[in-house]
């Protein structure tokens, strides 16, 4: 079994912004928000970079995929509240959802690492306080 892929996003991890609705010249339209579609390409490149350095192609069959979201700690807060939030005694529990960064993270992958999101059977994700912010997805083939 090859090694596990390890994708690395540096950046303030965006959550998937609900659609947005617009009328054209009389028609309904719904469109992704800008800030969304920003953080879902530098996602797809990130991954297009982690597969081109791994060799792999876009895997179809089984996955466990591993996530985690690093928000920065807030400068506002004390030095021992900072430390506290760094040893992972403080937990994250501000915006943005942890299920909206995940679905911004699946949607920006589908067709570069894994051929659908559907072939995710095995999903562990958290979001944690850090120095640096960052999201960091790790994928394994479970065949």
């Amino acid at each position: 079994m090859p090694a596990p892929l390890r994708i690395v996003v540096e950046g303030v991890p965006v959550a998937k912004g609900r659609p947005k609705f617009t009328t054209v010249n009389g028609y309904g339209r719904s469109y992704t928000p800008k800030k969304t579609q920003n953080y879902e390409n530098w996602v797809r490149m990130c991954g297009v970079m982690a597969m081109s350095q791994a060799g792999l192609s876009t895997m179809d069959c089984g996955l466990t995929v591993d996530l985690e979201a690093v928000v920065q700690i807030p400068s506002s807060w004390s030095g021992k509240r900072q430390r506290m939030a760094a040893a992972g005694e403080i937990h994250a529990t501000k915006r943005p959802d942890l299920d909206n960064i995940i679905k911004a993270a699946k949607d920006a992958l589908n067709g570069i690492v894994w051929r659908d999101d559907s072939l995710i059977v095995n999903l562990t994700a958290r979001k944690l306080y850090g120095e640096t912010p960052k999201l960091v997805i790790t994928v394994e083939r479970l065949t």
